[in-house]
């Protein structure tokens, strides 16, 4: 008998419409059900639990680091957590599982595009399928990962690529690690790289880290703001495969000069950035700035954060940063 614990959080999948718009209105029981409708192995048990609801888009970093302390507190007395969250920072709330829990079973978080009463809607199904992939024993040791739509994705690297389509989830570069649908479950990826978390356990809060989005004649207004803010770390949302214009290069130098460490993804959806142009990636990337290979911006910031809440001088945050990029296949290893 497999033993699992479903925790749920709100989000579409829990939400029905009501006069003001969407809100939550099911519980982790009444999703238990939807997903029998479609089919569950007998042979699994599920511990169906309630954490506070919220919306996923209006949750701060407190509120999502209580819920991975949550999943990962029951993945020491589970054989595999299943997380149902709202879509619009799932690939966040995913990573973070990702840099906390170094357990054997899986943690798996799910959800749905349409809520519970919409015509096809998709909830139950993408519970169901999350549900049979965290009791395979395939799922064993692959950590945290992402099940929409017949697809179990990594956390590390998944980004939501449609707003509003079923197949909202994709890892680029990186591919599904299984297909699960009527024929159970067929893997894709034998091994998933996973390195070791940078703090043992999450912490109430992560220190701030802001992220800069680079576009068609950007200056560099948006440092100055969110050093004025207070932000310890900044992430470079950056063109192509990392560039920024001469003034946010200048911008980010300062920073690093003056202890703040900064990381550079790219806002184009896919691929690794690198430092290739003078005058842009190339001045970054010898101003000692992280490159944060094919994570998105989003998933770069929570690791630069959780990187700073370890300690360290920005020279010893960066390298951090580097070394678990490269153990999770993120860049190459120097």
């Amino acid at each position: 008998m497999r033993r699992l614990t479903l925790l749920a959080t709100g989000g579409t999948i829990a939400s029905r419409a009501t006069p003001r718009g969407r809100a939550v209105a099911l519980r982790a029981a009444d999703l238990l059900r939807d997903a029998a409708e479609v089919g569950l192995d007998p042979a699994v048990r599920v511990d169906a639990r309630d954490l506070p609801a919220a919306s996923s888009f209006a949750l701060d970093v407190p509120g999502a680091l209580d819920i991975v302390r949550a999943a990962t507190d029951a993945a020491r007395d589970s054989d595999g957590v299943v997380v149902t969250y709202g879509t619009d920072t799932t690939e966040e709330l995913a990573f973070l599982l990702a840099l906390f829990h170094d357990g054997p079973a899986p943690i798996v978080v799910t959800g749905a595009q349409r809520p519970a009463d919409a015509p096809g809607r998709d909830g139950g199904r993408n519970l169901a399928a999350a549900l049979a992939w965290a009791a395979a024993p395939q799922a064993r040791d692959t950590g945290a990962s992402v099940v929409f739509d017949g697809r179990a994705w990594p956390a590390i690297g998944v980004r939501k690529v449609d707003a509003l389509g079923l197949a909202a989830f994709a890892a680029p570069g990186r591919g599904p690690l299984a297909t699960i649908d009527e024929t159970g479950v067929r893997t894709h990826i034998a091994a998933v790289r996973r390195p070791a978390p940078l703090l043992p356990s999450p912490p109430a809060d992560l220190p701030r880290v802001d992220v800069a989005a680079i576009y068609l004649g950007c200056d560099a207004a948006a440092l100055d703001a969110a050093r004025a803010a207070g932000a310890r770390g900044l992430v470079l949302a950056g063109t192509g495969a990392g560039n920024a214009p001469p003034a946010v290069v200048e911008a980010a130098r300062a920073l690093l000069a003056d202890g703040v460490p900064v990381a550079v993804a790219s806002r184009t959806g896919a691929g690794a950035v690198v430092g290739a142009y003078a005058g842009a990636g190339a001045d970054l990337a010898r101003a000692g700035a992280v490159f944060a290979g094919d994570l998105s911006p989003w998933q770069t910031r929570l690791l630069l954060a959780t990187a700073l809440a370890a300690g360290g001088d920005a020279r010893g945050v960066a390298a951090q940063c580097r070394d678990w990029l490269a153990e999770a296949g993120a860049t190459a290893r120097p």
